[in-house]
C-alpha cells in the first residue's frame, strides 16, 4: 500500500512539474470580447494560438506568466488548421520545449491553458486518437491531428497539450470539430506557424476538379494494386487540371508519387506546399494507366 502511494505521489509531482516547465512559455491572449484564450511561445518574439479566438486583428495583447501585459501584433492566420500567429516585440521569453517523438495513443497528457490572470490551469487525460487527414466543419482537411479526453476548459484553445515531461505534443483547439478536443501535432503546428510568420497565410493547392471515390474492379486496375481511386466528374474551364490535360472520366490514382484513394488524401497533398509546382498525376484512362503533369494553382 505504501509503495502504491509513493508511486502515485511521484506521478502527481511529475505532472505538477510538467505544468511548471511549460508555464513560462504559456501566455494569456486577449483577442475577443469574452473570455481570453491561451497561446504558446514557439519562436523568437512569436506566439502561436488558435485562429477562432482572434475576433479582431488590432488592439491585441498578451499577459505573461510574470503578470506582464504586452501589446501584440497580428501576423497571420490559417482557418483550415485553426492556428494564428502573433508577434510581441521584446517578448524576452524562451520557446516552449517540444517533445522529441510523436505522441502515442494511450499516452498520458495534460491540457494546459492560461484563460485568466490567476495562472495556468490543467486537466489530465490521454491521447485517445491520432490520425489524419481530418475533414473539418469548415470544409478543409487537416493533415494530422491528435484527439484527447483531457477537458479543454473555456479559454484553453491555443494552449499546449503536454506530456508528463512538460514538453509540447500539440496545440489545443475546439474550433475544428464542434464539441471535440483536438490538437495539431507540434511539428505540424510549428511548421504552419513559421510559414504564417513569413507570409501571413498558408498557400493551399487547387486543381479545379470535382471527384468522387469509386471502387476499381480487378479487371480495370491494370498493374495497379490499389482498389479505390477518385473518379473525375467535373473539370473547371481554365483550371490547372484542364491545362494539364485531365479529362472527365479519368480516375485519379496517384499524385506526386503518392497513392490517392479518397478526397482527404488529395487535399493533404494539396496542402503540403505544392502551389506552383508541376507534379506528376497518374490516372486510369480507357483502361490504361497514364501520367500527366499538372501545375498546381493556389486556392483563393
Amino acid at each position: 500500500m505504501e509503495t502504491s502511494q509513493n508511486i502515485l505521489g511521484m506521478l502527481s509531482g511529475q505532472l505538477a512539474n510538467a505544468v511548471e516547465r511549460v508555464g513560462p512559455a504559456l501566455v494569456l491572449v486577449n483577442g475577443r470580447q469574452r473570455l481570453p484564450a491561451s497561446g504558446v511561445v514557439f519562436d523568437h518574439e512569436l506566439i502561436i494560438t488558435a485562429d477562432h479566438v482572434l475576433e479582431r486583428e488590432e488592439d491585441l495583447s498578451i499577459e505573461t506568466h510574470a503578470d506582464q501585459t504586452m501589446a501584440a501584433q497580428f501576423v497571420g492566420r490559417d482557418p483550415a488548421s485553426d492556428l494564428a500567429v502573433l508577434r510581441v516585440p521584446n517578448l524576452g521569453l524562451d520557446p516552449a520545449p517540444t517533445a522529441a517523438g510523436a505522441a502515442r495513443v494511450g499516452q498520458l497528457v495534460l491540457a494546459v491553458g492560461r484563460p485568466s490572470s490567476g495562472g495556468p490551469m490543467a486537466s489530465l487525460g490521454v491521447i485517445s486518437a491520432s490520425g489524419g487527414p481530418l475533414r473539418t466543419r469548415r470544409g478543409a482537411a487537416v493533415d494530422r491531428y491528435l484527439q484527447t479526453d483531457a477537458t479543454p476548459y473555456p479559454g484553453f484553445s491555443g494552449g499546449p497539450l503536454v506530456d508528463s515531461m512538460g514538453t509540447v505534443v500539440g496545440i489545443l483547439t475546439t474550433g475544428l470539430v464542434s464539441g471535440t478536443a483536438l490538437a495539431i501535432p507540434t511539428d505540424l503546428a510549428w511548421q504552419i506557424g513559421r510559414t504564417l510568420s513569413q507570409q501571413g497565410h498558408i498557400k493551399r493547392g487547387f486543381l479545379g476538379i470535382a471527384s468522387q471515390p469509386i471502387y476499381l474492379p480487378a479487371a480495370q486496375r491494370g498493374n495497379l494494386t490499389q482498389e479505390r481511386g477518385l473518379l473525375v466528374v467535373r473539370v473547371e474551364e481554365g483550371s490547372p487540371a484542364e491545362q494539364g490535360g485531365m479529362l472527365i472520366g479519368d480516375v485519379l490514382v496517384a499524385m506526386n508519387n503518392q497513392t490517392i484513394t479518397d478526397t482527404d488524401q488529395l487535399q493533404a497533398i494539396l496542402a503540403g506546399g505544392v502551389v506552383g509546382q508541376a507534379l506528376p498525376v497518374t490516372v486510369l484512362r480507357g483502361g490504361s494507366v497514364q501520367t500527366i503533369q499538372v501545375t498546381v494553382g493556389e486556392r483563393e
